[in-house]
């Protein structure tokens, strides 16, 4: 047995081995009721559940269309952290939302939808690692040095005009008795004060994991007068914070801009967001800072918090009075506008009170869903007839890599729709119709260069081992230009444009694993067989049906006929011959002006 053929041999043999774990996998979870063997559908396909939104203020100011803009974004990161795939999240005349989540969500998720965000100035009191802590002790007191890592936003700090951040100094460690008693517990001093760490809340900090999305986006806000633990919003660390000091309506506004240096007025290269405050907000923030100011780090920082995650955690240098302060950092200009937007939208009383909520039935339905598959049939079909008739038995090898294309998408839809939420929308169903004429030009680029092998005389064995490594280049150059559209129109689009893209991502992926682990070594096996090593004229690659006696070189151009020098049995014209030429040369070298092929 060749290299060739056990090298083709394992492939199958690997493949095997991956469709039947993903399909194991996946009857696990049908057996156990959590799945289904087919993936789950879109909104507009399966209907759902739609909730009208109105936004209303309490100081009877006018709600503008970037404030809704704004809390649309909040409520898409919510849905997203949740699970939920294929919402469809819009704004509607000048003071409505309507969200629609496909299926029949949870009351978690709805509960996510329904709840205003919420602006919140806390003290900082630790900063740990991102991931739950695993520890023997029962009971291990975190502290500043121990379990302090980077923030989310590194080297962030607020002052009145500047950038100061003092350098950290030694600080005692909290204490936290195991079992404390009554008598035991001691009473909080002021928002930044230890005692706030109490065995609860070590529990809390020590579980919590920032890795997870659902703590990131939509997390519970705490209790207003007790102590808080968080995640930063990028999942980068996570905190126990004090008290609420200040809320989102002692925020007047907040703009970002290029940072100006003090006294001079020159540009920094730099940017800052300039937040001022109520009157009451500027008294409170004075008093706050004034405190954090002497703290050391990090308990010289306070976090803002929206929607119970953690934006920025500034360091404070002095005292900031008269309700202006300045947020520096390692901002871009993007990064500090959108810090100033949130800010700006917390800080307006602005709550989402639910009009209407209602089950909303498929806006496509049964009979788009049904043209769908009867336009991915068709296309289907003609792709067959157009294999059968063009490579006849070989045609064959196409039919069978579409199946097994077919069923690695399948596998993988479901198993997604099972553990991610995954739905397929009329738009992913054109996706996967689209992706029928990716993976059949993959073939077709494989077939054509075997062909073109042929034709240059070699044998179909030869013809394989020679031509698979440029059909490999061209098919790896193409599936990578089709998955970065894929990824660039997935991170600019939203909504059903989304679901479009990620199926075509996909598929091209599925493409790519067929081609490598099914249809090169079936190919490769096919050759050792009489009908198709010997070129029989069903085969697809018969020579002579390929052109070989004009010796057809592709793209239209036919070589021309060879004049043999019957006293060398050379050609004048070329030097280096195939082995099939050669012994053509040798049968025909008896005539003087033989022409061969």
């Amino acid at each position: 047995m060749s290299a060739a053929t056990r090298g083709a041999r394992k492939a199958l043999i690997w493949l095997g081995v991956i469709l039947g774990l993903l399909y194991g996998l996946l009857g696990i979870g049908v057996a156990n009721g959590n799945a289904s063997w087919l993936p789950s559908l879109g909104l507009d396909l399966a209907g759902g559940r739609q909730i009208i939104l109105e936004a209303v203020t309490t100081d009877g100011t006018e709600v503008t269309q970037s404030d809704l803009d704004q809390a649309v974004e909040i409520i898409r990161r919510r849905v997203d952290a949740s699970g939920v795939t294929e919402a469809e999240i819009s704004t509607a005349g000048t003071s409505n939302i309507i969200v629609s989540l496909p299926g029949n969500p949870d009351e978690a998720t709805l509960d996510l939808v329904r709840r205003s965000a919420q602006l919140q100035f806390r003290p900082v009191l630790v900063v740990g690692d991102p991931g739950a802590i695993v520890s023997p002790s029962a009971t291990p007191t975190p502290s500043p040095s121990a379990s302090a890592s980077p923030s989310p936003s590194p080297g962030e700090s607020i002052s009145p005009v500047t950038d100061v951040t003092p350098s950290p100094s030694a600080s005692p460690e909290p204490t936290v008795s195991a079992e404390p008693d009554d008598a035991q517990v001691p009473t909080p001093l002021d928002p930044s004060d230890y005692a706030w760490i109490t065995p609860e809340i070590q529990e809390q900090f020590e579980s919590l994991d920032c890795f997870v999305p659902a703590n990131r986006a939509g997390a519970p806000t705490g209790d207003p007068d007790a102590a808080h633990v968080a995640c930063a919003e990028d999942g980068s660390a996570k905190y126990v914070l004090g008290p609420v000091e200040l809320s989102g309506s002692d925020v007047a506004t907040a703009v970002a801009g290029p940072e100006l240096a003090q006294g001079t007025g020159a540009l920094t290269g730099r940017y800052e967001i300039r937040l001022d405050l109520t009157g009451e907000g500027g008294a409170k923030f004075a008093v706050t800072t004034e405190r954090l100011s002497q703290m050391e780090q990090p308990r010289n920082q306070f976090a803002i918090l929206l929607d119970g995650a953690v934006l920025s955690d500034p360091a404070v240098s002095q005292k900031i009075a008269g309700g202006t302060a300045s947020i520096t950092g390692g901002f871009t200009q993007e990064s500090s506008q959108q810090l100033a937007n949130q800010l700006k939208f917390g800080a307006l009383p602005l709550t989402l009170e639910v009009q209407s909520e209602l089950q909303i039935p498929a806006t496509k339905g049964a009979e788009d869903l049904q043209a769908g598959l009867i336009a991915g049939a068709i296309g289907l079909l003609l792709v067959v007839i157009y294999s059968m008739f063009q490579y006849r038995a070989l045609g064959a090898v196409t039919v069978g890599s579409l199946a097994i294309a077919g069923l690695l998408t399948l596998v993988v839809f479901s198993l997604l729709s099972w553990g991610l939420g995954l739905r397929l929308s009329l738009a992913g169903i054109a996706g996967l119709i689209v992706a029928i004429g990716i993976t059949a030009d993959s073939f077709i680029v494989f077939f054509e260069r075997i062909k073109d092998e042929i034709r240059d005389g070699r044998s179909l064995q030869s013809a394989i081992d020679h031509g698979w490594p440029r059909a490999r280049r061209t098919i790896l150059i193409s599936d990578a230009v089709s998955f970065l559209a894929a990824v660039v129109l997935y991170v600019l689009a939203v909504g059903g444009v989304r679901g479009f893209a990620f199926t075509l991502g996909l598929t091209t992926l599925v493409d790519l694993i067929v081609v490598l682990l099914f249809t090169q070594p079936v190919l490769v096996l096919l050759a050792r067989t009489k009908f198709f090593g010997r070129g029989h004229k069903w085969s697809g690659l018969d020579p002579e049906s390929l052109g070989r006696d004009s010796l057809y070189k592709g793209a239209g151009k036919v070589r021309a006929p060879r004049v043999i020098d019957a006293e060398s049995g050379a050609d004048p014209a070329e030097q280096k011959l195939t082995l099939a030429e050669r012994k053509a040369l040798e049968r025909a070298s008896a005539g003087a002006g033989t022409e061969v092929e």
